[in-house]
């Protein structure tokens, strides 16, 4: 069976990343688990990552733009990876040395500047150190952190295809 072409590629990246968003959707509507702001974080840079799928897919560039696209998923992928470390960072602390809570979403982009709540909101709180889910081990944001790696190695591998 022959390797998909690198159009179908950022199709399927694209669809990834879609499944993944619906995937949390299903958990925060159905099972009832709200979203804290490192997951919202994460979904944005899933976000991201099948944006530049869904470019690349539309725009089917050659050489140079497919590496452009491929590097912007790839960096998003990344970064991505650090929010899903850090949230696993918080929920591996003791509960005494977990940060306070903070207040909520849009509290915090009503009442703070822009910049000081997208800070607050990346650097997570004490909602974030809570284990909500696990799966083999592995709670919401490790899996989160193995979708972002596998996203990142799609990105990789459609920049060194030739």
């Amino acid at each position: 069976m022959p390797l998909p072409n690198p159009r179908m590629t950022n199709l399927i990246i694209f669809i990834g990343c879609v499944a993944l968003i619906l995937i949390a959707l299903g958990f925060q509507e159905i099972m009832g688990l709200a979203p804290c702001p490192l997951c919202i974080t994460q979904r944005i840079f899933v976000v991201a990552v099948g944006l530049f799928a869904l470019a690349a897919f539309i725009h089917n560039p050659a050489g140079t733009g497919r590496k452009l696209y491929a590097a912007g998923g790839f960096l998003m992928a990344v970064a991505g990876s650090g929010f899903s470390g850090r949230h696993l960072y918080l929920q591996g602390l003791p509960p005494d040395q977990l940060p306070s809570c903070g207040p909520g979403l849009s509290y915090m982009f009503e009442t703070f500047p822009f910049m000081e709540a997208l800070e607050i909101l990346l650097m997570g709180d004490g909602n974030c150190g809570e284990v909500m889910w696990s799966l083999f081990g592995l709670s919401m944001p490790g899996w989160v952190l193995v979708a972002f790696i596998g996203l990142a190695l799609f990105n990789v591998w459609q920049f060194l295809r030739r």
